[in-house]
């Protein structure tokens, strides 16, 4: 099993995310954020990378994800500053009004009736803060009161087989748009609010489903031996011969007709040793990483 660490592409790949993460366009934004769990802390993480000064509120028991993921919680967080408040209380009103008072933006994951019960509705918050905008991440734009998580809301989009999910595709998603939704909202007047929603977020997803794309049997589903997944003599090979130029050189250089089942092919060589075949030949082709992701840090 190839591991990451000594993985090229994946060093490249880590070098770049570090580049970006140096750029400071946000550079004297104010941000509040009450949101929990994965897209909010994942969106403002975004925020602090581009230069914001993002505070962090949890409630006394801390983030609930925190009892999932403490590794993760902690890289979500990291140069954050998070404070515990009972914003119930008189005491965790308090300062949250002294943090908010300088605030550009606000940034929740409650739901809205839960929302106003803290006094952190749109409406009192346009009255109170002069400067503030409000970011609500929530569950359904449509439906905002109804509960759910990212299980859930990949349930209710279609994309689940029998198989739990490998990834948390609507959390993610919503982190994205929420951090491009921020972004939109320092660009409008004070009192701005806007909602991104998870069930929403995902929908850039479904596309290539809706248009049969990646259904078992369309172009880039494994329906054309051009795109798909084959065993090797030891591990797999992912083959993206796409474009008709490097389709015509992959059964060139293979020796095989245009358009045939090149799998007798991959299983006469490891997957790495495919891999690098391919890189010779300029032909996009790469062994699949099969990673214990079960060893990572909790």
């Amino acid at each position: 099993m190839m591991k990451l660490e000594s993985d090229p592409n994946f060093a490249r790949f880590r070098r770049t995310k570090r580049a970006m993460q140096s750029i400071d366009f946000l550079d004297g934004v104010q941000v509040v954020t009450v949101a929990q769990n994965v897209p909010g802390p994942l969106a403002a993480a975004r925020l602090k990378q581009a230069g914001a000064r993002v505070t962090k509120i949890e409630p006394p028991a801390g983030d609930p994800f925190l009892a999932l993921s403490p590794a993760w919680h902690a890289e979500m967080h990291a140069g954050i500053p998070v404070e515990r408040l009972d914003l119930k209380a008189e005491h965790g009103q308090a300062r949250i009004t002294e943090l908010l008072r300088d605030a550009d933006l606000l940034i929740t994951s409650q739901r809205p009736s839960a929302l106003a019960r803290l006094g952190l509705g749109p409406d009192t918050l346009r009255s109170r803060f002069s400067r503030l905008r409000m970011l609500r991440i929530v569950g359904s734009v449509r439906e905002p009161e109804h509960p759910g998580h990212d299980l859930t809301y990949q349930a209710l989009s279609g994309l689940l087989d029998d198989a739990m999910p490998r990834t948390l595709a609507a959390d993610v998603m919503a982190s994205e748009r929420a951090f491009a939704g921020a972004l939109a909202l320092l660009r409008q007047p004070p009192g701005a609010t806007m909602d991104v929603g998870l069930v929403e977020s995902l929908d850039p997803l479904l596309a290539s489903l809706r248009h049969g794309l990646t259904s078992p049997r369309g172009g880039l589903g494994g329906g054309a031996p051009r795109y798909r997944i084959y065993p090797a003599k030891t591990g797999r090979v992912a083959v993206a011969a796409l474009e008709s130029h490097f389709e015509s050189r992959l059964y060139e250089q293979l020796e095989l007709p245009s358009g045939s089942d090149p799998s007798s092919r991959f299983v006469e060589q490891t997957a790495v040793e495919w891999e690098a075949w391919a890189r010779d030949r300029d032909l996009p082709i790469v062994a699949v990483r099969d990673v214990d992701w079960s060893a990572g840090a909790s």
